[in-house]
């Protein structure tokens, strides 16, 4: 039988295909009429195409288990039916985007350089002092266009008055624009029909315009300088999306080993013709590992004097080590102070209201509260070491109180939003989860945002946790520059 979407309801929730009253919002009425007019079989056909892609594409990620040994690689969790947002609300967040990062950055530049904000008491010197991602070894550094996020990825949720907020940013080595690529591709095939008359914007140009960025961090001129990118190797969770996007961007996928700094303070990529100076690169690995002479001497995966390479200008790394300084929760608070401070401008895009644990009257006030908050440990991703109040037992919350009091600047709490939901395929029938989406800023001579982004949804009935991790899928993510055709 069609999906009846007078019978779907998401319990008086904001859901972003359809209306309170049953019916599809603008930009989304031609795809929900034509998946409406799909029977049963018809939506498990390509429900079950979308799932025999991804597995002959080989799209996975790697799951992590306490006391296991390894990981566990799964095929990516998708679902078929999109979430769908206008062209002109997309435009008010690319802007929002691109005001934020631009403010993150010429933080991060302040950070290591002169420290005005600390300066003029806009931003607290003891976050600073207790920051885990700041690296002295940085201080006085000027990345190339003295831009040290070049890839950044921020998380918006929608809550039920229709509001889209930031929920985070990811300034280290934010991962997932390959699935979202991946995801579009998939849709491509199942849905051609929709392709055809709806006027979806494009994501797919993104490995382009990411070559193109890194290439304008070359230090020397040149029409292609020799890009490569850096991972950990295959055990990492997002190898996938290390490999895809070098494959992409056709240049080269490299572990540490295959790059060498010698004595003239250049990176070298061993090759079977010999050394090949190398110009840019795409780290997907973290600060603590990518010099054994700077860092954590014991790590294997890192290339020894590679610090001392892109200190002296003869190498650019994207993201710049010590970008994650900003990738701290409670640095995400003053988000909006600096957007003010650097720019004198609004903020366009809100923050979620966020509580520090640090100050003694706002922890007092989280930890009177508990049972209705997020609490959210500073440098935690993926969903770990979290604590949803309203679906934590007394004892989770307990231990989270002793926590808090113990390294309390290692604490955020977060009223909890009802996250807006989206159609989705489980066990049969389409009902409401609910979502996040993580679109991809791209910062060099000139900033990109994707068209969209990755749409992670809870496929958990009535939970908040949309990780991969966690147990959450994704969908495709269309930018409609027009509603119905």
């Amino acid at each position: 039988m069609p999906i009846k979407w007078k019978n779907y309801s998401n319990d008086g929730g904001y859901d972003e295909l359809i209306t309170a009253s049953g019916h599809a919002r603008v930009a989304a009425r031609g795809a929900v009429r034509y998946i409406s007019s799909l029977s049963d079989q018809e939506l498990r056909e390509r429900r079950d195409a979308a799932e025999l892609a991804m597995q002959v594409m080989g799209i996975t990620f790697t799951v992590y288990s306490e006391g296991e040994e390894g990981g566990i690689d799964r095929t990516w969790p998708f679902d078929i039916i999109p979430r769908i947002i206008s062209a002109r609300e997309w435009r008010h967040i690319d802007a929002g985007l691109k005001q934020r990062v631009q403010a993150l950055n010429m933080f991060i530049a302040d950070i290591y350089g002169e420290r005005k904000i600390v300066r003029d008491h806009v931003f607290p010197r003891e976050v600073l002092a207790k920051s885990v991602n700041y690296r002295t070894q940085c201080a006085g550094i000027r990345p190339a266009l003295d831009t040290w996020a070049h890839i950044c990825g921020s998380d918006l949720v929608r809550d039920s008055d229709g509001t889209v907020y930031v929920l985070e940013d990811n300034l280290r080595v934010p991962s997932g624009v390959s699935y979202m690529l991946e995801n579009r591709l998939v849709m491509k095939r199942i849905f051609p029909e929709l392709f055809e008359d709806y006027s979806i914007l494009p994501v797919d140009g993104y490995p382009t315009r990411l070559f193109d960025m890194l290439a304008s961090l070359s230090p020397r001129p040149a029409d292609y300088p020799t890009v490569v990118v850096l991972t950990p190797g295959i055990y990492n969770s997002a190898y996938f999306e290390h490999s895809y996007l070098a494959q992409q961007m056709g240049v080269e996928l490299v572990v540490g080993t295959d790059l060498v700094v010698t004595d003239d303070d250049c990176v070298y990529l061993r090759t079977i013709g010999g050394l090949e100076r190398v110009d840019v690169i795409y780290r997907r690995i973290d600060d603590l590992y990518i010099d054994p002479e700077v860092f954590l001497p014991e790590s294997v995966i890192g290339v020894p004097g590679l610090m001392r390479a892109w200190r002296k200008g003869n190498v650019a790394i994207a993201n710049a080590p010590g970008a994650g300084v900003a990738d701290d929760k409670v640095v995400y608070a003053f988000v909006p102070a600096m957007i003010r401070y650097y720019l004198d401008e609004a903020p366009i895009l809100p923050n979620v209201p966020t509580h520090l644990c640090m100050d003694p009257t706002q922890r007092e006030h989280v930890l009177a509260n508990l049972d209705k908050m997020v609490v959210k440990p500073a440098n935690e991703s993926g969903g770990y070491g979290m604590m949803v109040g309203p679906a934590a037992s007394k004892k989770e919350r307990l231990k989270f109180a002793e926590l808090i009091r113990k390294d309390p600047r290692n604490y955020v709490a977060q009223p909890t939003l009802s996250l807006s939901t989206a159609p989705t395929m489980c066990d049969g029938k389409v009902e409401p989860r609910h979502l996040d989406l993580r679109p991809f800023i791209l910062s060099g001579e000139t900033s990109h945002v994707t068209r969209g982004g990755l749409t992670r949804v809870a496929l958990t009935k009535g939970s908040l946790v949309v990780n991969s991790s966690q147990g959450g899928g994704s969908k495709d993510t269309w930018v409609v520059e027009t509603g119905d055709k």
